[in-house]
């Protein structure tokens, strides 16, 4: 199976789960769910469930059981709620998000405050049902003060300041890269991978994940809207910590290609088949939006 095979197979079983267990938008109050679909079903790689797939298949598991996509499902809810509260008039102020008008623009700022605060919630009531504890404490402490949103908070407080780079990778790992080494252990841990496998994999995520946060920030500034499906040019016009701000663009394509090779490295040390992780980290830097 080929990369794009394996990234759109696992795409629509992850949608398939996400019809699951959404409620309708026919169920009241019927707004709040139309809203948390709208924001859902907008497209998106959903490279976060996919990472977390190929770990719990790497480690054993059976992709035939649910409570793998119950996580799967649950991360992308997680995400998408980070995405609908960063698009927000307090946070960044953006219009556009995978192509269409962010959440806050169609459905008002206290529906998009209130659908990602129901995503965040729901999330865990999916994993608590996936009958592992530790996953729970694994996403939580991957969206807490140690994670997402600690570096949410260093990533607003830094608009507009002159910043040195520790202060860019504190942000770019605590708010991006967390969550994406969340996604890869808590698939371990589904399929009782041992803790030398499990730490091999945070690893493997921890790098990936500061790589995707420096490529997103060098495709802000080399891409265009239409291809990006949000705003692009939006980190320099609000003057966002970003590694090209701090080591020019040329210094950040090399500082990534050196990330996502060291996680190559690592994660062929590991005791599982570790091609789709190889082919995940070069898709990292090599995509286009």
């Amino acid at each position: 199976m080929t990369l794009e095979d394996f990234l759109r197979d696992t795409t629509t079983r992850v949608n398939a789960a996400l019809e699951r267990y959404l409620p309708s938008e026919k169920k009241v109050p019927e707004t709040l769910h139309e809203s948390v679909r709208y924001s859902i079903f907008a497209g998106g790689k959903r490279l976060r469930p996919a990472l977390c797939v190929a770990a719990y298949e790497a480690c054993g598991g059976d992709a035939q059981k649910e409570p793998v996509w119950m996580a799967a499902a649950a991360i992308e809810m997680t995400h998408t709620f980070s995405l609908i509260h960063d698009d927000l008039p307090c946070m960044d102020d953006d219009d556009m998000r995978r192509g269409r008008p962010t959440n806050h623009k169609v459905f008002g700022e206290a529906l998009a405050v209130l659908s990602g605060d129901w995503l965040a919630v729901y999330a865990f009531d999916l994993l608590a049902k996936t009958g592992d504890i530790r996953c729970i404490g694994t996403l939580a402490q991957a969206l807490g003060s140690d994670g997402m949103l600690g570096g949410q908070v260093v990533d607003i407080q830094s608009e507009g300041k002159t910043v040195d780079l520790a202060t860019v990778e504190y942000i770019h790992w605590h708010k991006t890269a967390a969550l994406i080494q969340a996604s890869l252990v808590m698939g371990g841990q589904l399929a009782h991978a041992d803790e030398a496998t499990l730490s091999g994999l945070a690893d493997y995520g921890s790098r990936i994940g500061v790589a995707f946060q420096i490529v997103d920030d060098i495709l802000d500034l080399e891409q265009t809207t239409e291809a990006l499906g949000k705003d692009a040019k939006s980190d320099l016009a609000r003057g966002k910590a970003t590694y090209p701000a701090i080591v020019g663009l040329e210094a950040s394509k090399v500082k990534a290609r050196e990330l996502v090779d060291q996680a190559v490295s690592d994660v062929k040390r590991l005791p599982i088949r570790s091609e789709v992780f190889e082919l995940l980290a070069d898709f990292i830097v090599t995509r286009v939006n």
